[in-house]
């Protein structure tokens, strides 16, 4: 029941009915027996400052923020932690003493996601996109001692990418199944396979997979993507993007709610089940 001791926090965007964040975060409550709720904030383009402030005031503990707000969070903070300023970009807030804090943890929600499936973090990554995503794993994967190589369709946009991170390499797109032999991970933070699409040859691209390629996707909808089903009819191990969602949101539940969740098989039940 929610009362007057109730913490509060919430995701910010435009639209908003899609995320999956107020079922995961109030399932954590649940089961961690936390007097807190979380709520989606539909907040449209133009207010986001004032609608940030506002919520600052009303004594949320902070939010999640997500499309089209990104770049707007990174302005509006006060204060940024050295992982937002590495990523590029802010996806988690919390209100401190007055004070907008933004950090990013959807690199460290990748890498936990691999961990949690048994993947070294080691060796050659190849990164698809140059995107706000793209760059906060290929921030996390540097940061972990992986060579980094970022493959997009506009070149330009990965070699600023990989420029602002000052480390890894950028490649034409053309080039990237070329390298997949020597690759131990390839990670798709592009839009393709989302809900489904199927415009690009997939089984064509991973023709020179090394056998110990691991292949991950961030997309979640759907859980296996086209990539994720050419990677398992070659015999290789892939990863799906419901457990970077989960594991992301960790860190902004521990901030809000003074508890530390966890990502169990009762979680990842919920939300697969969620997405059907």
């Amino acid at each position: 029941m929610i009362d007057g001791h109730t913490s509060l926090a919430g995701v910010m965007g435009w639209p908003v009915e899609h995320s999956r964040s107020p079922l995961l975060h109030n399932h954590w409550c649940r089961v961690a027996g936390v007097n807190g709720a979380y709520v989606p904030l539909p907040t449209r383009p133009g207010v986001f400052d004032e609608a940030l402030k506002g919520l600052a005031a009303a004594g949320f503990r902070g939010v999640n923020v997500t499309i089209p707000h990104k770049e707007a969070a990174m302005r509006a903070c006060d204060e940024l932690t050295d992982v937002a300023k590495r990523a590029g970009t802010v996806n988690t807030i919390r209100f401190t003493d007055g004070r907008i804090v933004g950090d990013c943890t959807d690199g460290t929600g990748f890498c936990d996601n691999l961990t949690a499936h048994g993947v070294a973090i080691e060796g050659r990554a190849l990164v698809l996109g140059a995107g706000g995503a793209a760059r906060a794993v290929a921030a996390a994967l540097l940061d972990r001692g992986c060579e980094v190589v970022v493959a997009n369709r506009t070149l330009e946009r990965a070699e600023n990418l990989v420029e602002a991170l000052e480390g890894g390499e950028a490649l034409p797109w053309f080039e990237w199944p070329s390298l997949l032999s020597g690759c131990s991970l390839l990670v798709n933070a592009t839009s393709l396979g989302m809900n489904g699409r199927t415009d690009m040859d997939w089984e064509a691209a991973l023709r020179q997979a090394s056998p110990a390629l691991c292949v991950t996707d961030i997309v979640y909808t759907p859980r296996e993507t086209p990539l994720l089903k050419a990677a398992q009819a070659r015999g290789l191990k892939t990863v799906d993007g419901l457990g970077m969602l989960i594991h992301q949101a960790r860190a902004g539940f521990r901030a809000w709610f003074g508890v530390d969740p966890v990502a169990d098989e009762e979680t990842f039940a919920l939300l697969a089940a969620s997405l059907r």
